[in-house]
Parts: C-alpha cells; structure tokens; sequence
C-alpha cells in the first residue's frame, strides 16, 4: 500500500491523502462525519479505479483520521476548505465526485464553489444540513442549554464512540445550508440511499432531489440497505454509478 502524503493548507492545517495518477476525470472521495480514508466504500473505489487506470483522490478532513487537529474543533466550513485546498492543489480539470453522507453536504459545496470543475457527482445516503435538521431540530431544550452552557453535547451513534456535537459545529452549520436557497447542480447526480438507514432517511434523500435545480439526477433506493452501504450489492451499485457517469 503506498504510504500517506500530506498536504499544508493556507489554514495551518496538515490534511492526509491519497492520491494515484491516471485518466481523467479524476474521482474524488469525500467520506462522511468521523470517518477516514481506510473505510470499506473509500479504499474499494481507489481500487477499482486503479484497475481501471482512472485518477483517484482520497483524504481526511482535519480532525479525521491522520489529518491535524480534534473532531471537536473542527465545522462544516473547515472540512469545506480542506475540501478545496486538497483539490487545488493536487488536481487538474475534470473531477467526479463521491460524497458519503456528511460528504455529501461536502460535495454540494463544492458544487457552489466550483461547478465548472465538475462533471458528475455520487451521493450515497447524503446528509445536507443535517446540523440544524437533525441535531438542532431534535435537540432537547435541555440539550440545547447543555450546549450553550458547555459548549457541546454527546449523542449516541449506531457506528462509534458518542459524537461531541460542539456549539461552533452547530452555528458554523447554519452558515452552510444548501437545502434553503437554490441549488443549481449542472451535471448529472446520481442519488443512492438505504431504506434502512437510521442516520439518514428516505425523506432527506427525497428532499434534496426536490430542491436541486438539475436536468439528470436520479435517486436509487435500495431495500434494508444502512448507512454504511457497504456490503458487495452496495459497493456493485457505486461503482455502477460512477460507471454510467464517466
């Protein structure tokens, strides 16, 4: 396996990647809240790039996996500029981008700040907004005291350790919702979602395809699929969508 490089950022940040040369457009992968670059849908997509002689990219936000920083000091703004940061630096022209779940808010942003670079996009169980329409939304007034109060709240996950949601996440959010004014995605999307995904449901899936302004987006759902869709079906359908895009 090739050994991890790392990239500076103008932010002070020391951002992990991987990244493999080949045939463009180069696919990017964008992983979800608390997740890494080693996970299952990451590391299957480099591989069968690889094979296909396609460029691949594959990072860690900061305060994620071998990246600089804490989970907890990090937002959806900071995750977003080392989003950008690692593509500008490391790529040229076209890109197709693979966002999972939190990376799917990712690659939406990335859609507002540099359409023109992207050729196609992949969401797997997306989750735009999901601080104020999940966190927020469901806080308890006592949770949303604690978080005034402490500074964050701990909330149970079905995958890890508990999240510590940080105020800042929380508040930084709101200045990165893509779910409330237009949403132009020139390009073909494709939309793939669980039924049995307890992080992210159906109705946020069906959401954003309502919202988005796109003349070739679609929306696959796939029966007691879960948010990690990672299983040999799941990962067959990824790469299917990825396909049918380059």
């Amino acid at each position: 396996m090739a050994a991890i490089e790392f990239l500076e950022t103008d932010q002070g940040r020391r951002i992990a990647y991987h990244h493999h040369a080949g045939k463009g457009p180069t696919l990017v992968f964008l992983g979800g809240l608390k997740s890494d670059m080693e996970g299952t849908k990451a590391v299957h997509l480099e591989a069968w790039a690889k094979a296909r002689g396609q460029a691949f990219l594959r990072f860690d936000y900061s305060g994620h996996g071998e990246s600089s920083g804490t989970f907890e000091e990090g937002c959806i703004g900071d995750w977003h500029a080392d989003t950008l940061a690692v593509l500008t630096a490391l790529t040229e022209g076209p890109l197709l981008v693979v966002g999972s779940s939190m990376g799917g808010w990712q690659a939406l942003l990335l859609a507002k700040a540099m359409p023109e670079r992207i050729c196609g996009m992949v969401t797997i169980a997306a989750a735009p907004d999901f601080t104020e329409d999940g966190y927020w939304a469901n806080f308890t007034p006592e949770q949303k005291a604690e978080l005034e109060s402490r500074g964050y709240v701990e909330l149970p996950s079905d995958y890890m350790e508990p999240y510590r949601i940080s105020q800042r996440l929380i508040e930084d959010g709101r200045a990165q919702l893509v779910l409330r004014t237009p949403l132009d995605l020139p390009f073909p999307v494709r939309c793939l979602q669980g039924t049995a995904d307890t992080a992210v449901t159906t109705e946020t899936a069906l959401h954003l395809m309502q919202h988005a302004n796109c003349a070739d987006m679609r929306l696959n759902l796939v029966k007691d699929a879960d948010h990690r869709f990672s299983d040999e079906a799941c990962l067959a359908l990824i790469e299917a969508s990825v396909a049918e895009l380059l």
